[in-house]
Parts: structure tokens; sequence; C-alpha cells
């Protein structure tokens, strides 16, 4: 596992982004002397340590995975009351505002990462060593998935590239065009899967399969169909990755960093946090907010009963799906098979996200047990890839359902444990098929609002999820507005930064 060491980069993180740190922790210090900026990047130390403050934003995703499962119709907001962390309750509402707190934590930590990558990038020619374009291979990847996670939620953003946000920027950088901020992602991410190895001596450190399977991602979101399918067929046949066998040791403590993790973000459980500084936690703080609220019995510890699965995604796997008592958490069923106890949280729905919940840990556990699980999260599992390379095949201009269904069938064989459910279907009953795999293969992981939005389903299937009231009537959750909700609203102090220089997002 990639350890996090207390490092001191010297950078300037630029105020406009929301990039402002009460606390001490591991993240860059912030200092803005141009002298001290030229002292730096002397050693190949220099451009490690960069570096790791640069993968280190990769724990504040947390967030992003967290509120891109509630804004779907997989889960709702739960928590303790209405206004229990009253922005993730207006994204499950679909009421969000550019005032969402939530919101501008995403679009201030993502930007505080890009920062961290650019600076190293700014430097990239003023010392060579032996291995340096691994450096950059790196430092460019984590560019082009902290902008990928940018565009995912606010559409057009600013795009500066191998040189640092500065305080004043903002009255000059504009917005750009999503479509040119892709293409500067697919220019990194070629880059680093030409520079990367499929396997680092460092576990946790981005690899060529990464690179590839993110870029064949941007490429599906364009709808690049025909380049989506040829990067990720290059990577399955040619990565070192599989499914692994038994689906339900995936999320365990075991199971991370296994033959089916392309990408996993590290967590540790060695330092702690405090809510006034979630960014601080070296944890997962997405696997307390999920946890069973006040949980007393075996496997699990308590959380904070966020993110609650919904009677319609539960109901979405089929009979004899292995993944379904994996993902779901049926906390009736389970107190009654253990004595397990448990308290109910608002928006109770008695389902919770397996994957991603507390488990026991020993006596000797640092840290805020809420705020510091050591959970990783497999943010691209070679499952996601299969499936990705399917849906890419089968829309392609010159679809090839063949091996569309070779690779689907492969995830379900796995899922079932035979090969008595496969599908057969082609065309466009097919790409429902695929669709409706994703949903059950990745549930939990964050993925399904963004696949819902790119695939032009958003408002169909979000309001049709249910709401489960504290009178126990049901009523229609959310109304998804489209031309408006495929993207978050900018962050207002952001707009104001620039003088109001910024259109906001349409609708808000």
């Amino acid at each position: 596992m990639m350890k996090k060491i207390n490092i001191k980069i010297i950078a300037t993180l630029m105020l406009l982004m929301g990039i402002t740190f009460s606390c001490s922790d591991d993240f860059v210090n912030v200092e803005s002397s141009a002298e001290n900026s030229e002292a730096y990047f002397n050693t190949e130390e220099d451009y490690q340590n960069a570096l790791v403050g640069a993968y280190d934003l990769l724990q504040t995703t947390y967030l992003n995975v967290l509120m891109g499962e509630i804004a779907s119709d997989n889960t709702l907001s739960g928590g303790e009351n209405a206004t229990d962390v009253i922005g993730i309750q207006e994204v499950d509402n679909m009421t969000h505002t550019p005032l969402n707190a939530q919101l501008r934590n995403i679009w201030g930590w993502m930007f505080s990462g890009i920062n961290r990558a650019n600076f190293i990038l700014e430097f990239q020619d003023k010392t060579d060593f032996t291995g340096k374009e691994a450096v950059l291979a790196q430092a460019r990847f984590l560019r082009a998935y902290y902008y990928f996670e940018l565009v995912k939620w606010f559409g057009d953003v600013p795009l500066i590239v191998d040189k640092r946000f500065q305080f004043g920027s903002q009255f000059s950088v504009d917005r750009t065009p999503k479509a040119a901020v892709f293409a500067q992602m697919e220019l990194d991410l070629i880059y680093a899967a030409a520079n990367l190895p499929y396997v680092q001596v460092e576990v946790g450190r981005v690899t060529k399969g990464a690179a590839q399977a993110l870029l064949g991602k941007a490429y599906l979101y364009q709808d690049k169909f025909e380049e989506a399918a040829a990067v990720l067929d290059n990577l399955v046949a040619n990565g070192p990755y599989d499914l692994v066998l038994d689906y339900n040791t995936i999320f365990e403590h075991a199971g991370e960093n296994n033959i089916e993790s392309v990408f996993e973000v590290q967590y540790t459980e060695l330092e702690g946090a405090g809510f006034g500084c979630l960014q601080c936690s070296e944890g997962n703080v997405a696997v307390g907010f999920s946890g069973v609220r006040n949980y007393t019995g075996p496997d699990f510890t308590s959380g904070f009963s966020f993110n609650v699965p919904v009677q319609e995604v539960v109901d979405a796997f089929e009979d004899g799906d292995l993944r379904k008592e994996v993902a779901i958490l049926d906390i009736q069923t389970w107190a009654a098979d253990t004595g397990a106890t448990f308290g109910a949280g608002y928006e109770d729905t008695g389902f919770f996200n397996r994957k991603y919940i507390p488990r026991i840990r020993g006596a000797d556990a640092q840290g805020d047990r809420n705020l510091t699980n050591p959970n990783n999260y497999r943010a691209i599992r070679f499952a996601d890839v299969l499936l990705m390379a399917s849906e890419a095949h089968n829309r392609s201009l010159a679809a090839n359902d063949s091996k569309a269904l070779v690779y689907l069938n492969r995830v379900r064989e796995r899922a079932f444990g035979n090969s008595d459910n496969n599908i057969t279907a082609t065309g466009s009953a097919l790409t429902e098929l695929i669709y409706k795999e994703r949903r059950v293969e990745l549930v939990g992981e964050g993925h399904r609002f963004f696949d819902l939005v790119r695939t032009g389903k958003a408002k169909e299937e979000i309001e049709n999820n249910v709401d489960i009231t504290t009178d126990g009537k049901t009523e229609v959750a959310k109304s998804f507005v489209v031309g408006k909700h495929e993207v978050f609203p900018i962050p207002s102090i952001e707009i104001q930064l620039t003088g109001n220089r910024w259109e906001q997002n349409y609708g808000y």
C-alpha cells in the first residue's frame, strides 16, 4: 500500500478553487514564494514527494462516490433526519443549489488534485533522472482522473495545463468546453499508458492498465464507441487482470488490490480526522457514513445510516444472482439470523450498502472509527472494464454483438456460478441488458447516476425511484429536470471570485 507521508510541497493552491484547509494534516502546505518554488524539483526525491501529494487528493473522492450513488435511483440519502448533512439531502431530492457545501467540496478538492499534478508538470523539464517519464505519466493520469470527476459533476470547467492555478487567474481563465477537457484527458492517458508498466512495485500507484481503462471510459462518455472498444480490447487481451472467482471476497480487507483491481484508492486507519476537516482523514469517510445506525452484532460496526438502498435496486437482481447478498445487507434478516441489534435512521429502507459499510477491526484501531475506516475504494474493477467493452462493441456503428456477449457473459457467469443464465440478445435489446448488468454489478460503487446521464435514461429511471417517508407512506422522491440536472451547479463563491465572469450551469 502506498504510505501516506508528511510532506511540505512548495505550491500555490488557489483560493479560487476553494482550496483552504483549516486543520493540520498531511496536505500540501501553501506557500506562494517564487524563490522557494525555484529551489524545489532539484532531485528525484522532490518529484516523488510532490507526486505523493498529488495522489493524496484521491482519498477525498469518497464524497464523489457517496453522492454519486445517492443522486441516482439506487439509494436514498438517509442519515439521522431530513436536515442531517443538508447538502446530501438536497442532492438526493434534486433540490441542490450553488450554495451546496458538499458540491463545493468536490469542486475544491478535485481542483486541488489538479493543481498538485500541474505543479509537477510545470517543472517537468527542470531536472533529469532515470525513470522521470514514469513520474510524469503518473502525474498526467492523476490530472486526467481529477478532471474526469469534474466534468462528470460540472460539465465545462476551467482547463489549465502544465502550470498551476495562481491567485488572480480567476480573472483570465474561463470555463473550457468539456470536449476540450476530454481531449486533454485523452492526451494525458495515452501518454500514461505508453510510459507505465502493468504492475508497479509499490501497490497503489497508477499502472498502464489503469490509464487504458480510464481512457476507455473517457471515450465511452463521449460516445466514441469504436475508440473505446479498441483500447479496452487491448487491455482485456494484454493486461494481467481477471475476475476474482468468489465475488464475496472482493470488498473485504483481504480482497484489496486483487487481480480484479485495475485502479484502487488506498485508505488506512493510521490517522484520524474530525467533522471540521473530513478531507484530513486517511480513511474512507463514506464507509462510516453508510454504516448501520446503533449497530451491535457480528462482522460490522455502527455508522450514520446514509446511502440506503431502495427496494427497486434490490429487486433488480435476478433469482440466483450471487452478488445480491454481497451488495445488499438486509438488516432485518441479518438481525434475525445473528441476534444483531440496530436503530432505524431517516428514510430507513431496511437495506444497507454491504460493499462499503464498517467492518469490525482490532482493539488497536486508531482514529475515529466512523471516519477512518481503512476500506479501499475499488475505483475501476476488471468487471467494469468488461462491461464497458461490451457496451462499446454493442453501440459501435459496426456493432460486434458476438464480442459484446462474450464480455457480458463472462461477468454473468461469475455472478451465477454457471452459464445457465447467459444472454443471447442482440441490438438494442442487448444494450438494455448491458445497462441492467452494470447496475447490479456495480451497485454501491458510485457509477449509476453518471451512467444514467450519459445514456439519456436519467429522467426515466430517477423519477421512477420511490422514497419512504417517516409516516410509512410513499411518494416520488425527486424530479429530474432534463437540461438541468445532468450536471450540478458551479459553487456560487467560485463565480463570485471571477467577478461574476463565468456563467452558471443552466437552471441554477
